[in-house]
C-alpha cells in the first residue's frame, strides 16, 4: 500500500475530459457525468459506474467530482460514469437501488456513447453510494446481469441497524456524534418501513447469500463509525469464496462536510483502486504461449 500525503495531489492531465449526459434510471432519465483521460480516440476496456455519497437523502454529481477526476486520471484505460439516483426525500427504498441497477443496464446497451468496448464493467461508490454498488452486485447476480468484473466499496453504509462496535464506540468520541446522528437520520429517510431494514438489497451485511459475487475492494477508515460494517462485510464475502481485499485507511476528519470524498482523494484510495483495476486486467490476460 502506498500513501499519498493529504496536500500532495499531483496536477491533473491535460487529457482529462468530462462530459455531462443523461442515463436511464428505473423510472426515467437521470443526470450523469462521464470521465475519461488519455487518448481521446481510444475505446476503454473498463467502465466504472460510480454512485455518490449523501446518506441516501442528499448529494449529487458534484460531491465526488474532484475525487473522480483524479481517479480517472490515474486509470486512463478506464472510463468512469458517475450517475445520479432517486434520493429518499423523493422516493425511499427501493427507488435508489432500482435506479442504480438500471444505470448498469443502460451502460451495457449504450457502449458507443461511452467510448467503452463492453469488456469489463465495475461498480463503485462512497458511503450510501457504496451501499448501492454492493447491492448492484447482488442484483446483477440475481437478475442475470449485467456481469460485473469488480465492486469497489469506499467507507460503505451497510448496516441500517447501526449495531457494530465502531458505531457504538463513538460515545467516546464526541466529535463523531454528528456522523452517527446523520447515519441514523439517513436510514430513517431511506427505510421508513422498518421491515425493509433486513432486506439484502437495503442491508447487504444482513444477506445470507453472498456467493458468486464479483471481486471486491473494500476501503474502511480508521476512526470511522462505518469501519466495522465495512470490514465485517469483507469477511463475509471472503467466507463465501469471493475474492476480497479489505484495507483500512488513515484517520480523517469525518465530521466535516464532504470528508469521505476528500479522504478518498487524499489518502490511500486512489492507489488502492488503481492496483485493484490493474489486477483485474492482468487476471484476464491469457498466459504467453
Amino acid at each position: 500500500m502506498s500513501s499519498r500525503p493529504a496536500d500532495d495531489l499531483q496536477p491533473l492531465s491535460d487529457l482529462l475530459k468530462i462530459r455531462d449526459l443523461e442515463v436511464r434510471g428505473a423510472e426515467g432519465p437521470l443526470p450523469a457525468r462521464l470521465y475519461t483521460s488519455g487518448d481521446a480516440g481510444a475505446k476503454r476496456d473498463s467502465l466504472l459506474v460510480f454512485f455518490h455519497a449523501g446518506g441516501f437523502v442528499s448529494g449529487d454529481l458534484d460531491d465526488a467530482d474532484i475525487f473522480l477526476r483524479y481517479l480517472t486520471d490515474a486509470n486512463q484505460s478506464t472510463a468512469v460514469l458517475a450517475a445520479g439516483y432517486t434520493l429518499a426525500t423523493t422516493s425511499p427504498f427501493p427507488a435508489a437501488v432500482e435506479d442504480a441497477h438500471a444505470v448498469l443496464l443502460w451502460a451495457k446497451k449504450n457502449k458507443s456513447k461511452l467510448g467503452w468496448s463492453g469488456k469489463r464493467l465495475l461498480v463503485a461508490g462512497i458511503e450510501a453510494g457504496a451501499n448501492l454498488a454492493a447491492v448492484c452486485a447482488l442484483m446483477s447476480r440475481d437478475r442475470g446481469g449485467p456481469a460485473l468484473a469488480g465492486q469497489i466499496l469506499i467507507m460503505p453504509m451497510l448496516d441500517p441497524g447501526l449495531s457494530t462496535c465502531s458505531m457504538r464506540e463513538i460515545q467516546q468520541a464526541p466529535e463523531l456524534l454528528d456522523v452517527a446522528d446523520a447515519c441514523a437520520a439517513a436510514y430513517r429517510g431511506y427505510l421508513p418501513n422498518a421491515a425493509d431494514r433486513t432486506h439484502p438489497y437495503a442491508s447487504p451485511l444482513q444477506s445470507s447469500r453472498l456467493k458468486n459475487l464479483p471481486p471486491a475492494l473494500i476501503l474502511s477508515t480508521e476512526d470511522d463509525p462505518l469501519r466495522d460494517e465495512a470490514e465485517e462485510y469483507g469477511a463475509k464475502l471472503k467466507s463465501c469464496g469471493v475474492e476480497t481485499t479489505v484495507n483500512r485507511m488513515p484517520p480523517a476528519p469525518l465530521h466535516e462536510t464532504g470528508a469521505r470524498n476528500d479522504c478518498a482523494c487524499k489518502c490511500y484510495a486512489l492507489g488502492e483502486i488503481a492496483s485493484f483495476i490493474t489486477g483485474l486486467e492482468r487476471s484476464e490476460t491469457p498466459p504467453a504461449s
